[in-house]
């Protein structure tokens, strides 16, 4: 009976693992819809910030101090993770990501520097040994627009200064609930925004107070709003990916309580047989 025993207390042990992944998988899947519902509503924003950038390149003074391109000495880059586990690879498709763009970089002759915004990518960055200059954690659940502009202020000063002269991100893309894309993009310097040719039924924009105090501000805040586009998007991957991860626990959990339970029958199953066989033996040895 030690055998069933034994089996028994693993059964138990997966329908308790079984109830944690399930409960996992309810909670992840009701911050994705909010999560979701925040991408999505700000992509429409972000997009139209940068037809307003377009249309003023046309018509002001585009040399701004983020869109100077200068001789790649210093590369900063920068790993947006999670702060928890259990999602199942996205935080090591990140980290694999940086690991790539890192060797590219170096086999350029481009000393790199790495910023991690997450718990994870902190504690990998620092396992791998490599060379952090900058980390921001305890965001997860809870990202505001103040966390894009703190680290905002935090990459253009630095850029000003000439501390690193290119910044690269590399995030989560949210696709579907299904598919997350790992997107490697420059920050700094700042793409040249170009003009678009204007189509016949849009209207002219009115700009107050001038046309270059308004490009000059939004270029900084068309940063912020990239680097909050991108913790959003993170945040929806992150969900949706711990969301899909739990699910496919749950289903191995009930896989195995399936397994386990037929094994266990069958134990038990030939647990009897042996003692009804044990008691026919006894009987026939009375006879004699």
């Amino acid at each position: 009976m030690a055998g069933l025993k034994e089996i028994r207390k693993r059964i138990s042990s997966v329908k308790s693992t079984k109830q944690i992944t399930k409960a996992m998988k309810m909670v992840s899947a009701a911050k994705f819809r909010r999560a979701q519902t925040r991408i999505l509503e700000l992509r429409p924003y972000a997009e139209k910030m940068q037809t307003v950038l377009s249309n003023l390149a046309a018509t002001v003074d585009t040399g701004h101090p983020l869109l100077e391109i200068r001789i790649k000495k210093k590369v900063e880059i920068i790993a947006l993770t999670g702060d928890k586990g259990l999602c199942g690879a996205f935080n090591t498709n990140i980290m694999k990501a940086v690991i790539k763009t890192v060797k590219e970089k170096q086999s350029e002759d481009v000393e790199v520097s790495l910023s991690a915004i997450g718990k994870k990518g902190t504690d990998l960055v620092k396992r791998r040994g490599l060379p952090l200059r900058q980390s921001w954690t305890g965001l997860a659940g809870r990202i505001s627009y103040l966390n894009a502009q703190e680290i905002a202020k935090d990459i253009i000063e630095n850029y000003i200064n000439e501390t690193f002269d290119e910044v690269v991100l590399v995030y989560n893309e949210f696709k579907s609930a299904l598919v997350q894309k790992v997107s490697v993009v420059r920050l700094l310097p700042l793409a040249k925004v170009v003009s678009e040719e204007p189509q016949e039924f849009s209207l002219p924009f009115a700009y107050e107070p001038s046309q270059q105090a308004i490009f000059d501000t939004m270029l900084p805040k068309n940063l912020e709003i990239q680097i909050f586009r991108a913790l959003l998007e993170s945040q929806a991957s992150e969900e949706a990916a711990r969301m899909t991860s739990m699910e496919n626990a749950t289903k191995a959990a009930d896989d195995m309580i399936a397994s386990l339970t037929l094994q266990y029958n069958k134990a038990r199953q030939a647990s009897i047989t042996k003692e009804l066989m044990d008691i026919v033996g006894g009987v026939e040895a009375l006879k004699h």
